[in-house]
């Protein structure tokens, strides 16, 4: 499989997130936005943190998100009760929403209807087990391991941990997609994919560089 780079966008606002969609159009096909609901993560992200027009205008479908015809977007949608959530991303035009398995009883159910409508995928914590996710490996295009213990806040410590979730997933599940978010860098990058991911998503190493360019580069060329 070869390797994705997949910059994360942890919005506050409308504002923020075109502004770090046109730092990356053009660079990369896709980016994952980071939604968070302030339930199932201690602070909510646009366009959850107050009423906000503009993704009202979304819904209406008066206008579409930011390089809606240029650049793909998957959601990691942190959020309880995620299936009331979904019908929003599939009309703003996600291509891919991503559950976190530790948000909802219901994981079967919410797989379900997202797979009906849209492409889905799974996040899996550090302590996550695997089996919770297994039965539904057929309905989704990728496992989403968590580098980080606290999910919704960029720039966290990375967890050694996730290597082997990785190998877990990996050795379970050989043609699965695998994704690595949270603490993801140049230096663990390698390690990151010998342990098996094939898709690094990353943060604060691209958007906290004074050269989105060129970190984005030097992740891809790593990924060759």
């Amino acid at each position: 499989m070869s390797i994705q780079i997949i910059p994360a966008i942890l919005p506050n606002s409308f504002g923020e997130l075109e502004e770090k969609m046109t730092q990356v159009n053009g660079l990369v096909p896709m980016v994952q936005i980071d939604i968070c609901d302030g339930n199932y993560t201690p602070k909510a992200t646009w366009p959850y943190r107050k009423p906000d027009d503009s993704f009202d205008a979304i819904m209406r479908e008066e206008r579409g998100m930011p390089f809606w015809e240029d650049l793909d977007f998957e959601v990691d949608l942190m959020a309880r009760n995620p299936e009331a959530l979904i019908p929003q991303w599939v009309t703003a035009g996600a291509q891919r929403i991503i559950i976190h398995a530790d948000s909802t009883d219901k994981l079967g159910e919410v797989i379900a209807l997202c797979k009906d409508l849209v492409e889905v995928g799974v996040a899996i914590g550090l302590t996550t087990p695997l089996e919770k996710v297994l039965p539904y490996a057929s309905d989704i295009s990728v496992i989403q391991c968590m580098g980080i213990s606290k999910i919704g806040f960029q720039g966290q410590n990375f967890s050694e941990q996730v290597y082997e979730k990785i190998k877990e997933v990996r050795n379970a599940l050989p043609d699965m997609e695998i994704s690595v978010d949270g603490g993801v860098t140049l230096e663990n990058a390698d390690l990151l994919i010998e342990a098996g991911a094939t898709r690094l998503v990353v943060g604060t190493a691209i958007f906290g560089e004074t050269d989105i360019h060129k970190a984005i580069s030097d992740f891809q060329d790593l990924a060759v």
